[in-house]
């Protein structure tokens, strides 16, 4: 059944301070902060700039102040969670939390973002272990048979496992929560890269961070915060064996204030996230979800009508597709870099191109400020820069 573009949401004109001249399609990647929430931002950092040793000797149970208003509107209890910058770096501080021992085991997918599996490479090289990939089919919608694949790579030695809630390079689901209640049963710890959830998807992370050991959500891409900010989530006896990046006066403090607390730095965007939420409830966060995931379908229904590309498998309800490119089209980082430059300068539009073998995946975005025709232009445009 073909897909309608959906109306506007009431309220959206205006809200981001975006080029109008270019086709923003890649929300996914840096997200964009409205207006109300970069004005609180902003009052935020006079604040500071009035009185810095009065803002800093503040700051601990103003940070707490948002993060239980977060904590709130992801269904978790603020003692159980900890604000970070983004979803690299929770990644890094579960890796650093979790013992690991010479032979041991690291699972990733080859559908992980690509920094976070150079992590656990690092993490694998620095204690013994290795990293063990499973390689999952751009073209398997069936999530059973992901579940299957992923529970096939489990060995003895596989100690912890990470995986994406739905990936950045493909936008498909992979840790559901079935595959993590199998996982935890095997005696894995699990590790989530939920970075495009908050905002966009519902969450729950009740008393459970999510069914997963560890799972990190970036609040900057889909709530409308401001960057950078993210939340890590910890089950159980783990919150209190994790290991900050760095040492800080509030180490003592145990989790989350130790995680939290990194000296003189910015703070604001966690202190304004709560804005971010709050805009996002003011339009309706269901309208806004119901919205864009529409017209991400929408735009991948235009680029395989008007370029005859094939559609990668999508999660329900995300605000993300992706198509195939052809073979020997984006199949390097290089040349998926060059062809994002391409389409920015030819169709003044922004868009993601993953690299990967056989042809790359291109992935829109769709946010309350894109319009249809937007994705019409993509799909008209990359059918001539393709056949060039």
């Amino acid at each position: 059944m073909p897909v309608e573009s959906p109306h506007p949401v009431p309220g959206a004109n205006g809200l981001f301070a975006l080029d109008p001249n270019v086709a923003h399609l890649n929300h996914g990647s840096y997200g964009a902060v409205p207006l109300p929430v970069q004005r609180v931002q902003a009052r935020l950092r006079a604040e500071q700039e009035q009185d810095p040793d009065g803002f800093f000797a503040d700051l601990p149970d103003r940070i707490a102040q948002a993060r239980a208003r977060i904590a709130t509107a992801l269904g978790g209890r603020p003692d159980r969670l900890a604000l970070l910058t983004n979803v690299t770096e929770g990644i890094a501080v579960a890796l650093g939390s979790i013992p690991l021992a010479e032979g041991d085991e690291i699972l990733v997918t080859d559908h992980g973002y690509g920094v976070v599996n150079q992590a656990a490479e690092r993490r694998a090289v620095e204690c013994g272990a290795r990293v063990r990939t499973v390689r999952l089919s751009l073209h398997t919608p069936d999530l059973d048979a992901v579940r299957e694949q992923v529970l096939a790579a489990v060995g003895e030695r596989t100690k912890v496992a990470i995986l994406d809630l739905v990936t950045s390079p493909t936008a498909r689901e992979i840790a559901d929560e079935r595959l993590l209640a199998d996982l935890t049963e095997r005696g894995v710890t699990t590790v989530v890269d939920a970075a495009h959830a908050p905002g966009m998807l519902p969450v729950d992370l009740g008393q459970a961070a999510g069914g997963a050991d560890f799972w990190v959500g970036n609040l900057h891409k889909w709530a409308f915060a401001p960057r950078a900010g993210a939340v890590l989530a910890v089950r159980g006896a783990w919150r209190s064996r994790v290991r900050p990046l760095t040492l800080s006066w509030e180490h003592d403090r145990g989790f989350p204030a130790r995680v939290e607390w990194r000296g003189t730095a910015d703070y604001t965007p966690w202190l304004a996230a709560p804005a971010g939420f709050s805009l996002l409830e003011q339009l309706g966060t269901e309208r806004i979800r119901d919205h864009n995931a529409t017209l991400a379908a929408y735009g991948q229904q235009e680029l395989v009508e008007r370029t005859g590309l094939r559609a990668l498998p999508a999660m329900p309800g995300l605000a993300m597709r992706a198509v195939r490119l052809p073979p020997g089209v984006a199949e390097s980082e290089h040349a998926a870099k060059a062809l994002m430059v391409q389409v920015r300068r030819k169709l003044n539009t922004r868009i993601a191109v993953r690299p990967w073998a056989g042809g790359g995946a291109l992935r829109i975005s769709a946010q309350i400020y894109n319009r249809a025709e937007e994705y019409q232009k993509l799909a008209a445009g990359l059918g001539e820069l393709l056949m060039r």
